[in-house]
């Protein structure tokens, strides 16, 4: 089992597909702050729930001088369909082969209908302009998640 990710240590950098159609590399938001949020499933309440609600703040995390980024196992053609249906300003990045999730290890054991699935713990990592991690939030509730990261940002929390 690898190290559990800690605060100051470099993000773990990966490239994966993405929504736009190009392939995403974390490292090339290298001087921009990284708002990247781990989320199970395009078009599923909660999930809705917390793009729509990083959408509606989009401007307020920009203006901090971060860049938003979604990711889930969805396809990219399905991440663009997520984003016309809800107009989402952001990029969302393809996990189909999980192993973004693993490295930041948001795969985690659930149960549903009696039967043991692994799946994606909706998690949100901070990533600072340096390349650094510099908060995470695990095991997130949907509501209210996006004004929670804005507000430690803008140091109110």
């Amino acid at each position: 089992m690898t190290a559990e990710l800690e605060i100051g240590q470099a993000a773990p950098d990966f490239t994966r597909p993405a929504s736009d159609g190009n392939d995403f590399t974390l490292s090339a938001l290298r001087g921009q702050g990284v708002v990247l949020f781990f989320y199970s499933k395009n078009n599923t309440a909660g999930c809705t729930k917390e793009a729509v609600e990083f959408r509606d703040l989009y401007e307020e995390f920009k203006a901090l001088n971060k860049v938003i980024v979604g990711i889930s196992r969805d396809t990219p053609s399905s991440h663009q369909k997520f984003i016309v249906k809800h107009d989402l300003p952001f990029l969302l990045v393809s996990d189909e082969d999980r192993s973004v999730s693993a490295l930041y290890q948001v795969l985690k054991e659930k149960t549903m209908y009696g039967k043991k699935t692994i799946g994606v713990e909706r998690s949100t990592f901070v990533i600072d302009s340096d390349g650094s991690l510099s908060h995470i939030f695990r095991k997130v509730k949907a509501a209210g998640h996006a004004q929670q990261v804005l507000r430690t940002l803008q140091g109110q929390a």
